[in-house]
């Protein structure tokens, strides 16, 4: 799977994106956390800097953004320095946000975060400061909010509602919405509030919601696979949903669809940092992959993987194509090895060099491992980031050395390979040389030992033809395949 979504990633073209939902500034100030207060048992944050990032809604637009979409905002801020704090953060991030109505009556909605580092490191959440007005936005403003929304949706691929219950989707402006968006056939997806009554969000195309959300809107036990099904089955029938998605942390996400799928996609273990914006990026993920045709089943994966990056990083942190990319290669890594043919290699360093990452090959037969290979091996990537072996064949060798070698079979010998760390890439080959091998990866380093000169390694020429470097790494005296086998000879004799 994870080479279809690779490519599927590369190739996303940006699509129109409305979204309508509660917006919030995030401010983070920062400080140093090392004493208590004479006055009270409390700890001093002695400030440092402050940090403003987009909150509720305006995360999920950051998100968007940065997955390539061509975001549009809807939603309502105050008249106040908050506002046009978070209008700017829209601007930066590039979202849209002449369909934002600004309002002297209510303020923007700000939670304020007093983070402490003990020792200048560790950041912490000590308190949380919430400036908000949670009412109802009234008919009028209301009714102003959906004629931004209709304005908005022209041409627009996917409608997305982000309900934090702050007032801007109280009332009947959620069905408003939905009845506003399937009249032009675009697809809603909704991150709904933790409230018990869902039926606001009928006729929708899909809810994302976690699993606390999911018990409170059906009532129903959410803890394994059966009650995951027969909640969304529950939603899917009152709601008229096309399809539900549960976040499950750390155990993924269940996805049930109206046509009868239902799949639990598990994910990697995280080492989770903050939770905060994990949601918006799920939501963000879906959307965008949906917008761009992935089937339920894909986009959820993506989801899951966008989510996952999102819980390493502390609040809430947009996270990028590339940096999907390169977690859905290391996945990849881990379900299939480090084996691969030349024609599933290549696409794979293509995304490592658009990372920035230094390409290092060497060759060999590798018959017997012992201390001198891994030496090498560690020489080897220490001039680059990414090192791919070529390894010869069992024929290839026997051309090389004779009907008695190799000693181990090629597929022992990758087996054993595949389990040094230094190396990344494994590639067999069967012919005489690797020069087919060189011209095809055009690595930035070729490494060889240094019993040959530089003119004896094979596509120096070619390497360097290039602007890449040969680099040829210490020998470690009396460690050889041939000296091993002579001393096995001699022990038996």
């Amino acid at each position: 799977m994870s080479t279809r979504l690779i490519e599927f990633i590369e190739n996303l073209t940006p699509s129109r994106v409305v979204l309508v939902g509660d917006l919030m500034l995030d401010r983070y100030l920062y400080g140093n956390a090392e004493r208590l207060s004479p006055e009270a048992p409390v700890p001093v944050l002695h400030y440092q800097r402050e940090e403003l990032r987009l909150g509720g809604a305006g995360g999920v637009a950051a998100d968007l953004a940065a997955l390539g979409a061509e975001v549009r905002v809807v939603g309502v801020i105050g008249d106040d320095e908050n506002g046009r704090q978070l209008r700017g953060q829209l601007h930066s991030c590039g979202a849209a946000t002449e369909w934002l109505a600004q309002v002297s009556e209510r303020p923007t909605t700000c939670k304020m975060r007093l983070v402490g580092l003990a020792q200048h490191r560790h950041p912490q959440q000590m308190m949380r400061i919430d400036i908000e007005e949670q009412s109802n936005i009234g008919t009028s403003l209301a009714g102003q909010v959906l004629t931004e929304a209709a304005r908005a949706l022209d041409g627009a691929a996917v409608l997305c509602i982000e309900d934090y219950n702050k007032g801007v989707l109280g009332g009947d402006t959620c069905q408003k919405l939905i009845a506003m968006a399937r009249e032009r056939g675009i697809p809603v997806l909704i991150d709904p509030a933790n409230i018990p009554d869902y039926s606001k969000y009928a006729h929708a195309t899909a809810l994302k919601l976690n699993r606390i959300e999911t018990e409170k809107a059906t009532g129903l036990p959410v803890t394994n696979e059966a009650q995951y099904a027969a909640a969304c089955s529950s939603l899917l029938e009152k709601l008229d949903l096309e399809a539900v998605v549960i976040t499950l942390d750390k155990k993924g996400a269940y996805l049930a669809t109206r046509s009868g799928e239902r799949r639990w996609l598990q994910t990697r273990a995280r080492q989770v940092y903050d939770v905060t914006g994990a949601g918006d990026m799920v939501l963000a993920m879906i959307a965008v992959a949906r917008a761009g045709g992935a089937n339920w089943e894909d986009s959820v994966a993506l989801a899951n993987v966008a989510g996952g990056l999102e819980v390493e990083r502390f609040g809430s942190v947009p996270i990028l194509p590339r940096e999907i990319i390169d977690e859905l290669l290391s996945e990849a890594h881990e379900h299939e090895g480090k084996q691969r043919t030349l024609e599933r290699l290549l696409p794979e360093l293509q995304h490592h060099r658009a990372a920035g990452r230094k390409i290092v090959f060497t060759n060999g037969c590798f018959d017997l491992i012992h201390l001198g290979h891994v030496k090498y091996f560690q020489f080897a990537k220490r001039q680059g980031d990414i090192l791919v072996v070529g390894v010869n064949t069992d024929s290839s060798i026997c051309k090389l050395k004779g009907p008695k070698r190799p000693i181990i079979n090629e597929e022992d010998r990758l087996g054993v390979l595949e389990e040094l760390e230094s190396i990344d890439y494994l590639v067999p080959f069967d012919d005489d040389t690797p020069l087919r091998l060189i011209q095809a990866i055009r690595p930035d380093v070729l490494v060889k030992g240094a019993d040959y000169k530089k003119e004896q390694v094979v596509g120096w020429d070619t390497v360097e033809g290039y602007g890449g470097r040969i680099a040829l790494a210490p020998l470690i005296d009396g460690r050889s395949t041939s000296s091993v086998i002579r001393r096995i000879i001699e022990a038996h004799a």
